[in-house]
């Protein structure tokens, strides 16, 4: 059977992949394990759940919400609010577990659910797959005094808000912002944080109502805010996805700035405060050459990852260093935050412009993107891609090319049923050349499958 967590909890097309009756299953099996990991014996749990605003999280949080109180967990509704949040407070009120309803940056009819432990941490994947077998096994639950109850966590975006403003070393005022919510969870959290912090404010994309998370707003339709930022005259614009665990951005030109070039930045930033541990950043694989090379011309020394910011954060965790992310603007700052947090990165990043006296244009311009183009393969069996040998050849052929001057990523994605085919060249044109050839390999070499 198909693994159901991937590199970011579970999603799927919610009320036929993700249904109510799993969600209550994956919560009860939730509330086992981690009982019997962290010894609730003698003592009720305790969890926080929240959710993203999107329609169908209406009734999976519910089923969230019954099956944790029927496993004996009380149970803190914290409502809609962003990932980050939800950790924190898990973290903050001292609860067992965490748990929260959304599918991230993938589009309305999706939906997913990610647990954290005690501490406000991702589950390693022994966990989850313990989680995973313990769905099939019988259980009797308790009774009477034993069951859960369910409370409402009212105060929680409040706490959040004041959190995120403890961590800047300075304030915004005198700088402009666009912020782009994405109609998603941060769409009251993030204009208020960010006010409060000194900033005026220009928001967009953050009117939802259960039907629009992501839909043209956002940290993956950055169209919108580069209008906004320029038509406003701001000093920058910050872009959530539909969770807020990610967070993009666009100088006052209206130019992209992706997650590499703000960990760039924010690495800089950090040395300079004594903050940066152990003088080193943590990448993934998919983060850009020319982050690398900046980084090397900055004395930063790189550790990569695997895809996915739960892998960033285990190394960050093992080795103690202090900031980590992905270039899809997944940013831990492992000093404030247990996990991605598109908010507090945004807060950062303007407070180092408001501190440097410099554009974020200027700031970026310390790392050169190498030219680089995705190409998603879907309706393959991703997980044949890294045995098929003509594949691999193909691959191999490509590397030579390139001749040390770029470089090929092929990877299946732990979150979609596609296959992700990514060159970086000294030209765009190459890269789109060389993705192409090999993401027409990809289909005509690999199975099909019923993926959507």
């Amino acid at each position: 059977m198909e693994r159901l967590f991937g590199t970011d909890g579970i999603r799927g097309i919610a009320n036929r992949d993700l249904t109510p009756h799993l969600a209550l299953d994956l919560s009860i099996a939730a509330a086992r394990v981690l009982g019997e990991a962290d010894g609730f014996a003698g003592r009720r749990p305790v969890a926080v759940v929240g959710r993203d605003p999107r329609a169908s999280g209406e009734f999976l949080s519910a089923a969230v919400v019954a099956g944790l109180a029927a496993a004996g967990v009380d149970v803190c509704d914290a409502g809609v609010l962003p990932t980050p949040a939800l950790a924190f407070l898990t973290a903050d009120t001292k609860a067992d577990l965490g748990v929260m309803i959304t599918a991230s940056h993938n589009p309305m009819p999706d939906n997913g659910i990610k647990f954290f432990s005690r501490g406000g941490r991702k589950l390693p994947d022994a966990t989850e797959n313990a989680i995973e077998a313990q769905l099939s096994r019988k259980w009797v639950g308790p009774t009477g005094f034993d069951v859960g109850r369910v409370t409402s966590l009212q105060a929680g975006k409040t706490h959040y808000i004041a959190h995120l403003l403890r961590c800047l070393p300075n304030r915004l005022d005198g700088l402009k912002i666009v912020i782009d919510a994405a109609n998603g969870a941060a769409s009251q959290v993030s204009p208020e944080a960010f006010r409060a912090a000194g900033a005026e404010v220009h928001v967009i994309g953050a009117e939802p109502d259960g039907l629009n998370i992501n839909d043209g707003y956002g940290s993956t339709h950055l169209r919108m805010l580069k209008t906004a930022v320029v038509q406003h005259g701001a000093d920058l614009g910050i872009a959530h996805d539909g969770d807020a665990d990610r967070c993009l951005a666009v100088d006052h030109t209206g130019a992209e700035i992706d997650g590499d070039q703000i960990m760039c930045i924010l690495s800089i930033g950090l040395r300079e405060r004594g903050e940066l541990r152990r003088n080193t950043l943590v990448a993934t694989v998919m983060s850009n050459l020319g982050l690398l090379q900046a980084m090397k011309r900055q004395g930063i020394t790189v550790r990569t990852t695997p895809v996915g910011d739960r892998y960033v954060l285990e190394e960050m965790t093992a080795s103690g260093y202090s900031l980590g992310g992905e270039q899809s603007g997944h940013v831990i700052l492992l000093d404030h935050t247990t996990t991605g947090d598109g908010i507090l990165t945004g807060l950062l990043l303007a407070a180092q412009v408001g501190q440097s006296n410099r554009s974020l244009r200027e700031l970026a311009s310390v790392m050169t993107r190498l030219p680089q183009f995705l190409v998603n393969v879907r309706n393959v069996d991703k997980d044949t891609v890294d045995s098929n040998q003509a594949v691999q050849a193909a691959v191999t052929q490509a590397q030579e090319e390139l001749a040390g001057l770029g470089r090929v990523l092929l990877r299946k994605s732990g979150t979609e049923p596609v296959v992700r085919v990514m060159v970086e060249a000294p030209t765009q044109a190459q890269a789109i050349r060389v993705a192409d050839g090999l993401a027409e390999i990809v289909k005509a070499e690999l199975p099909t499958c019923g993926c959507r």
